[in-house]
């Protein structure tokens, strides 16, 4: 007997579509492996319809007042605080994550990044005007750029549609936003939720694949395309949008250190490790894990960790028991396996390193050991629930390791040697360095990196002028 699949649609002009030409994709539940509903495979008339519409509503909500915008923030806060219930559900279903964390985990951050944007939305501050020549005064005004291009991650769907919408509506922008292909549930949701709110034009979803993105991209009307996801669609971003000079705004990998000197308090690092390791099933671009241990205390932390690993939990979204869901989908299944079947023969797994049942994407918490600076679980992203372990030396090599791979967007280091962590927050080449915690995020706080973990920043005053342009106006006295 065949359950019939739900129907997600586009959502384009303050209304519920299908592709223009009827072409749909299967979305399947990664708890399960099974379809549950067909979303649209948007192509060019598609897109052309949403920007036209992101276009046309432009003007009016640029010159909205920033109260005026504020408050409708403030009712898609409020609302998405009203319908938590059905947002988690859908993300469930999109994701296969434990329903509790959900709740607890992301809908509390996500309403309280609106609402703080919301308040950004009326800081739009320049600089005081001044006679910088005689006889001339100077104004910098700070505008909207226009229609944003963005591009949602599979591994935070609800999360990062909000780091996308929230600070570019708040700036007076329009949008159109695009999902990734294996998670378009609750971000159909909240163009629900939204459209109820704004006015139609201002925001619009495109759900569809690589291929809609990269029209979303090459489109001519955006002024800016931002997206978070791997540094190879990072870097076709940037290329497409370079052919007509568009703003670009990339978080992409990351392969975050975690640097453990041996005065740590190791049971309550390995503990917080862990947990900021395996959470989400280690696809997060800031995840823990990629661990580097001073000598003395390799052998004691690696145990426990492996022992703490052992312990946390995988299944299924109603099971109040477990840490993390499964991973996304089947190719980054076979990813994360590659990277255990590929290790080098001095790399020793500690635990885990294999599928967990045979329905859905689970895998074990692994933890691997005896690693080299070169190797290629160090240097690549795995994205799932995978710890790596290095021994090193001293300070300087600690640093030097950290910093040897591509990527740069978080990092920790774990001392109670306060001038040891001011040095190393100072050395270690990383958009954001914690201090004996590895994870914690505020709205008030910037979220971005450097080299191939891209530019531009999430969350913070500073990803909000992200947003916006600057203009400067001169006038005469003497007219």
């Amino acid at each position: 007997m065949s359950t019939e699949l739900r129907r997600l649609r586009n959502y384009i002009d303050g209304e519920f579509r299908d592709a223009a030409d009827g072409g749909t994709t299967e979305v399947v539940n990664p708890a399960t492996g099974e379809a549950y509903a067909t979303a649209p495979l948007s192509r060019e008339a598609d897109v052309d319809a949403a920007m036209a519409a992101a276009a046309a509503a432009f003007p009016a909500w640029r010159d909205q007042t920033p109260a005026e915008r504020q408050k409708a923030l403030l009712k898609i806060a409020d609302a998405f605080e009203e319908r938590a219930e059905e947002l988690i559900a859908a993300e469930v279903e999109n994701t296969g994550k434990p329903i509790g964390l959900t709740r607890s985990e992301e809908i509390p951050p996500m309403v309280d990044q609106i609402r703080f944007f919301a308040g950004a939305a009326r800081m739009l501050e320049g600089r005081s005007a001044g006679e910088y020549m005689e006889g001339l005064t100077s104004i910098v005004r700070r505008e909207p750029i226009g229609v944003c291009a963005q591009v949602a991650p599979w591994n935070y769907p609800m999360m990062m549609a909000v780091w996308k919408f929230a600070p570019a509506l708040a700036a007076g922008n329009t949008v159109v936003l695009k999902p990734s292909d294996t998670t378009p549930a609750s971000t159909v949701l909240i163009a629900d939720i939204i459209g109820g709110i704004v006015p139609k034009g201002v925001f619009n979803v495109v759900c569809g694949d690589r291929d809609t993105g990269r029209a979303m991209v090459e489109h001519p009307t955006p002024a800016m395309a931002s997206i978070t996801g791997s540094v190879r669609a990072g870097m076709s971003v940037a290329e497409s949008a370079s052919k007509d000079l568009k703003r670009v705004h990339l978080e992409l990998g990351g392969k975050a250190p975690v640097v453990v000197f041996e005065d740590t308090d190791i049971a309550k690092a390995v503990e917080d490790i862990s947990v900021a390791g395996f959470f989400n099933a280690g696809q997060d671009c800031t995840a823990a894990t990629r661990v580097l241990v001073q000598e003395s205390i390799h052998d004691e932390f690696v145990t426990a960790l492996a022992k703490a690993a052992a312990e946390t939990k995988t299944g299924r979204p109603d099971d109040e028991d477990v840490l993390y869901g499964p991973l996304n989908n089947p190719n980054q299944l076979k990813q994360v396996s590659g990277f255990i079947e590929r290790l080098p023969a001095h790399a020793k797994v500690e635990t885990g390193g294999k599928q967990v049942g045979d329905k859905g994407y689970f895998y074990a918490p692994t933890v691997v050991s005896g690693l080299k600076q070169d190797d290629e679980i160090i240097q690549n992203e795995v994205f799932g629930p995978v710890i790596t372990v290095q021994s090193f030396t001293d300070e300087a090599q600690a640093v030097e390791w950290a910093n040897g791979v591509d990527f740069a967007l978080a990092s920790s280091v774990w001392t109670k040697d306060h001038s040891r962590a001011m040095r190393l927050s100072k050395n270690l080449d990383f958009g954001c360095v914690w201090i004996n915690t590895h994870i914690p995020l505020v709205a008030e706080m910037p979220h971005g990196g450097f080299k191939k973990s891209g530019y531009g920043k999430d969350l913070s005053g500073y990803g909000f002028e992200d947003y916006t342009r600057i203009k400067h106006v001169m006038t005469s006295l003497d007219a």
